[in-house]
């Protein structure tokens, strides 16, 4: 892949939407684990934190472009990444976060609450990424200021403009059936062009229409309790 070419520039635009929609809830936690700090300490204690966990993503996210290389991994996480899509557009998400007393008890909540919670972010950018290290730094670049400055911007603009959800998960969705569709030993399946793009074609707008029938049926039932 070339630098800045359209595939560069490309993907590197996936992995900015990417870390647009699923970075805003790890900077909420964040924002939680250090509110019982007092106030000199709150600001220490979300630097640290974040950088611990930059650090482990950026070591996770790597590991896994590596991983992506063995054979058939594509394929499984192609199809794990389609899942997260789904689950993004139905799932209403928590930050049930216990408060650390102490800047190093902050910290230590912050790296374990975001190694667990930015799994789907990790192999997303992997994925998206296509083996190349440089899109992985430069994806990790983006998210460090959308997770430290950008939790409540972020999440303003998706109360707003719910739109922004269904659009991130139509990319992950993207990006699995790019995984997919890469995986060596499918190559023979997907060698018509047609088929390869009629098949990510399908794959997002599956992912799209399932995710918002079910979503609406979800939202239609919760207004009939609230009704009866």
């Amino acid at each position: 892949m070339e630098l800045f070419s359209m595939e560069f520039l490309s993907a590197l635009l996936s992995i900015v939407i990417i870390d647009l929609v699923l970075a805003g809830d790890n900077a909420i936690v964040i924002g939680l684990a250090a509110r019982n700090l007092p106030k000199h300490q709150q600001k220490q204690a979300i630097i640290w934190g974040t950088v611990g966990a930059i650090v482990i993503r950026a070591l996770a996210t790597l590991a896994v472009v590596w991983l992506l290389k063995i054979p058939g991994l594509l394929l499984v996480g192609g199809m794990l990444l389609v899942w997260i899509a789904y689950k993004l557009l139905v799932e209403e998400k928590g930050h049930d976060v216990e408060a650390g007393n102490s800047m190093w008890e902050a910290i230590r909540t912050i790296i374990i609450a975001d190694a667990l919670m930015g799994l789907d972010n990790v192999l997303a950018v992997a994925g998206a990424a296509h083996n190349n290290p440089l899109l992985v730094i430069l994806g990790l670049l983006i998210s460090v200021p959308i997770v430290v400055w950008g939790s409540t911007l972020i999440l303003k603009w998706i109360e707003r403009f719910p739109i922004i959800v269904t659009i991130g998960a139509g990319v992950l969705a993207w990006t699995a059936s790019k995984m997919i569709v890469d995986e060596p030993f499918l190559e023979g399946y997907f060698a018509n062009p047609i088929v390869k793009y009629g098949f990510e074609l399908l794959v997002v707008a599956g992912v799209i229409i399932a995710g918002t029938m079910k979503k609406a049926r979800e939202n239609k039932r919760g207004a009939l309790k609230e009704q009866g």
